[in-house]
């Protein structure tokens, strides 16, 4: 066997530590299984959906919409300078995919009946649309990275992935746009409990517009992330272009939300100076009117600094959306209280960490990273914590 074809995983400390965690969630979620909601979560009858849903799946499903945004450039819309991060934003939104599909298993009261949705269908619901284009989604990724993986194993099947591929393209372009618009829908549904700063019947649209717009910009950490973390040099003129791409649909969606609040005459609200008001202006002002001016000021959008701070603010942004309107909005009329467990902080870091590894050995065996080819040794003396980040980010 050729030395390129070999497989390779050098553990350093970050690693050993990153494999007990994994370790130690694994074994937890088994507990969970074994025992029940019950015993390993805080979660409640005011409190039925705690962190696995919304911070495991809700927002994990939004910040693994780079897969799907950088599809639909690169292989739909044909804009080729943006090929050279293709391949790393579909490998991280299959791995936040299928974290999302465990967080949401673990969520599952009596998870030995998760096959029933498979075989009841219940399409009058918005949770059954959800699961069937997550599942789908999820699935289509795989046979995706398929024509990745032929080209190191089962080199047979390559010219037949590889042909496949334009129609899983089409296909995994289109799925997402139904299962993120949806999520919005769950809270259309909860009109007079959800606090009126979230909802709104232009829900769906902020959600899936939010899912599009987090893409480049989780693109962008990550290709920053990885160039350091593997010693190679990103091409910043292709971040510029990306994240302008963000730019242009977070004014779209800025406007939105202004006439939206007014419409609704929501618009006082903001400036009551209460929680509810001041989360709100944290998620507006942090997430998307600083990288706003951040995008469309030539000397920040140009910079390395520019780049990665407004990649982080904007995902920032929407991990505070999903946030207040899983939590901030819901408290009042939910009442009582839910903390998650160390059970469920444990779970899910245990996720993130079996995440970030999958990352690491895929990168390092396979051709993902631009100018990084598998056969090359990683920089691991170059801050493998950065990858770290990458994909907790996407999670």
């Amino acid at each position: 066997m050729a030395d390129k074809d070999k497989w390779r995983f050098t553990m350093t400390p970050t690693r050993y530590v990153l494999l007990v965690l994994s370790l130690v969630g694994v074994l937890l979620m088994v507990y969970r299984l074994a025992s029940g909601l019950g015993s390993a979560t805080n979660l409640n009858d005011q409190w039925p959906w705690g962190m696995w849903i919304g911070f495991d799946v809700l927002t994990g499903v939004a910040l693994a919409g780079g897969g799907y945004s950088t599809a639909l450039l690169v292989h739909v819309l044909g804009i080729k300078k943006f090929t050279p991060i293709a391949r790393s934003a579909m490998l991280t939104s299959l791995i936040g995919y299928l974290l999302v599909m465990a967080g949401l298993f673990m969520d599952i009261g009596r998870w030995f009946n998760f096959w029933r949705p498979f075989v009841s269908w219940g399409y009058h619901s918005v949770l059954f649309e959800v699961f069937w284009c997550v599942s789908l989604y999820t699935l289509v990724q795989l046979l995706e990275f398929g024509e990745v993986a032929t080209e190191k194993v089962q080199k047979g099947w390559h010219k037949l992935f590889k042909k496949a591929l334009p129609a899983l393209l089409i296909i995994g372009v289109l799925l997402p746009t139904l299962h993120q618009s949806s999520l919005g829908s769950l809270y259309v549904i909860e009109v007079g409990k959800l606090h009126p700063l979230w909802w709104s019947m232009m829900l769906p649209v902020f959600f899936l517009m939010s899912s599009f717009f987090v893409g480049p910009a989780m693109v962008t950490v990550e290709t920053m992330l990885g160039a350091r973390a593997h010693g190679h040099k990103p091409d910043i003129s292709v971040l510029q272009s990306l994240i302008k791409v963000s730019g242009y649909l977070m004014l779209v969606y800025l406007v939105l939300k202004v006439v939206d609040l007014s419409y609704r005459g929501a618009t006082s609200l903001v400036f009551m100076g209460n929680l509810e008001g001041n989360m709100f202006l944290l998620e507006m002002v942090l997430g998307i009117i600083i990288p706003i001016v951040i995008c469309f000021t030539p000397n920040l959008r140009s910079s390395v600094g520019g780049l990665v701070t407004f990649g982080v603010l904007v995902v920032a942004g929407v991990i505070i959306n999903r946030m207040n309107v899983v939590f901030t909005g819901m408290a009042d009329f939910m009442g009582g209280s839910y903390f998650p467990s160390a059970i469920e902080w444990l779970v899910s870091i245990g996720l993130i960490a079996i995440g970030v590894l999958g990352y690491l050995f895929i990168v390092e065996n396979f051709n993902i990273l631009p100018n990084h080819k598998h056969d090359q040794a990683p920089n691991l003396n170059n801050s493998i914590n950065t990858s770290t980040s990458s994909i907790e980010l996407s999670n």
